[in-house]
């Protein structure tokens, strides 16, 4: 699956789509091609869950083919590049940013898109505290969390200030800038519950065409369950060197599919044009690469984690425990969950499951960042060891009873409920492994693949889970998972704090070490040294690994077929094989 072009949050995640290619001719922004192509088919297993890319925290979503920041990122490098924005001035002490506008930018209703834009998608709506959104995570500063303060210096320019250095700031502001003509009046207005009318905003049962958009594209249609339209931005301000207008393609429509097998079949069938590579069929499609007409490219190790964890919220809502007051002892006692790390055998889940094209993951942090710490600079690791796994466990209390299965001290039976997002057939895979490993030591695992937007509304929303097998997609700022390592962000799934407009939750504790590693990702947000900021989150990672709120599992390598005729290609883990989406074009496979 392509990951997002601008990595500046876990919620920016790329996703894969349909193409319908023209042949281009116009130079006026409102002339749009009329020639049939057949379409280039793309995959994706959920449907998207909102339109409001504000209120969005899942990975399946529109967002980066329909909205730009004022930056973004090169998608084999790494390195910040403009956007929105033509330009950037840095105050020497880093405390100010000064971006001035491309000349005559606009939305893609054709109203003008200027600096009052910038300064209302961050003060009204990123800064807002009644509206629950990850984002803002990512933008705190500082042990007092303080947000920067953004200011219109004229039409084209706009100041960001910050109050003390914060070494994230400029690559953050590739966050999408949203249309305030488009959008205030339904942040200064209520309903009848006293909620602003922007968190029912843009959801998906909102006409398409009502959602303005700054992007390549803009959306055409929606089909639950099978599908999303994209049209060409005909204001998009990107044009290539003979002053054309980009993108080339003139559609894109995601396919959603029920599962990677269907997108297997129908990607053989000729009915996809771009398929993430799941390693299990790797060697059937390398065979096909000629007569399919399509090439696989390998990016190398993904830059997103798979992992295992446990729920460790030990709170209640309305006097109920959000877990069991008996599993979540086991939960938050580290000696169980060093268990089964020991007990996990990961490289039987490399070797078999992922057919050998992965490797061990031990980190939070991506394999691609400067800031990644290896085991073999100290990084702590769990050796497939199921013996240590058990010594562990009879050292912390529990016992096997005449049938070898695990107790705790009290003769509990210790037993829990698993889940992932059904339909990923390799993730699927990976929880009957766990399940039987885990068996292998006591534990029975009641192994529930759900849907996608299921799983989400437990962990995001009624908390009503005991253990998950997920994933977070990654990137080269580790900031950009703050919202996942701070006590009270909102991606902090493993012990996570009530957000704004959500149920209080009474008797929440966070561990020193939990509180530690928040504390970590602040220091290192606010350090300009980059030695420095390497010591920090190397600490952070090394207290992860010791504690273990998640588990790694395995980083497997990131692989795409895709169709000769979409041209050209370069593919990376870092960008996946769409991030120069604006110069792809669909080439007549007779020419």
């Amino acid at each position: 699956m392509s990951k997002n072009r601008r990595r500046l949050s876990f919620l920016l995640m790329g996703v894969l789509t349909w193409v319908a290619a023209f042949a281009l001719s116009a130079c006026r922004p409102m002339l749009m091609s009329t020639a049939a192509e057949p379409p280039l088919a793309f995959s994706v297993i959920s449907d998207p869950k909102t339109f409001n890319y504000v209120v969005s925290n899942e990975a399946s979503n529109v967002f980066s083919y329909i909205y730009e920041g004022l930056v973004t990122e090169d998608g084999l490098t790494g390195e910040i590049i403009p956007a929105l924005a033509e330009s950037w001035e840095q105050s020497p002490d880093g405390l100010q940013i000064v971006f001035t506008l491309r000349e005559g930018l606009r939305w893609s209703d054709g109203e003008p898109l200027t600096a009052d834009d910038v300064v209302f998608t961050y003060n009204d709506l990123y800064f807002n505290e009644a509206i629950p959104t990850a984002i803002r995570d990512i933008l705190r500063i500082g042990e007092s969390g303080a947000l920067p303060t953004v200011q219109k210096l004229d039409d084209r320019r706009i100041q960001f200030s910050t109050p003390e250095p914060f070494a994230p700031f400029l690559r953050n502001t590739g966050l999408a800038i949203l249309p305030a003509h488009a959008l205030r009046d339904s942040v200064n207005q209520t309903d009848a519950q006293g909620n602003l009318l922007f968190l029912s905003k843009w959801g998906t049962d909102t006409n398409p065409a009502e959602v303005v958009c700054n992007g390549l594209y803009q959306l055409e249609s929606f089909s639950p369950g099978q599908r999303v339209v994209f049209r060409r931005n005909p204001y998009y301000w990107r044009r290539d060197e003979q002053g054309n207008p980009q993108p080339y393609i003139d559609r894109l429509v995601w396919q959603t599919v029920e599962s990677t097998d269907s997108a297997l079949v129908q990607f053989r069938s000729g009915g996809l044009d771009i398929l993430s590579v799941q390693p299990d069929y790797f060697s059937l499609l390398k065979r096909e690469e000629d007569r399919g007409g399509f090439s696989i490219y390998n990016g190398g190790p993904a830059s997103g984690t798979n992992y295992l964890a446990f729920n460790l919220n030990q709170g209640s809502r309305g006097g109920n425990p959000l877990v069991s007051p008996i599993k979540s002892r086991w939960f938050n006692t580290l000696a169980f969950r060093q268990a089964v790390a020991h007990a996990i055998d990961r490289p039987r889940m490399v070797n078999n499951i992922f057919r050998g094209l992965g490797e061990l993951q031990n980190s939070p942090i991506s394999v691609q960042s400067p800031y990644f710490l290896s085991p073999e600079d100290g990084l702590p690791i769990y050796d497939y060891d199921p013996e240590r796994a058990k010594q562990l466990l009879l050292e912390a209390g529990f016992q096997y009873d005449a049938f070898n299965r695990l107790q705790d001290a009290e003769g509990n039976l210790v037993r829990f409920t698993l889940i992932t997002n059904s339909g990923n057939k390799i993730r699927e895979a990976m929880g009957a492994q766990i399940k039987s490993d885990l068996a292998r030591i006591g534990i029975q695992v009641d192994f529930t693949p759900l849907a996608f937007n299921t799983v989400v509304g437990k962990l995001r929303a009624s908390l009503d889970w005991e253990a998950c097998l997920l994933g977070f997609t990654g990137g080269i700022e580790p900031n950009s998972g703050a919202n996942v390592w701070q006590p009270d962000g909102a991606s902090h799934h493993f012990n996570k704090a009530a957000q704004p407009g959500e149920p209080p939750i009474e008797g929440r504790v966070v561990a020193d070490w939990e509180a530690e590693i928040g504390r970590l990702y602040t220091e290192g947000a606010r350090t300009l040294d980059e030695a420095q900021r390497r010591e920090i989150y190397a600490q952070s990672q090394i207290i992860t690994q010791e504690n273990l709120p998640m588990i790694y599992l395995v980083n497997p390598l990131t692989f795409s077929a895709v169709r000769d005729r979409l041209q050209p290609i370069k593919f990376s883990s870092i960008g996946g094989a769409l991030w120069n989406l604006y110069e792809l074009r669909i080439q007549d496979s007779a020419s």
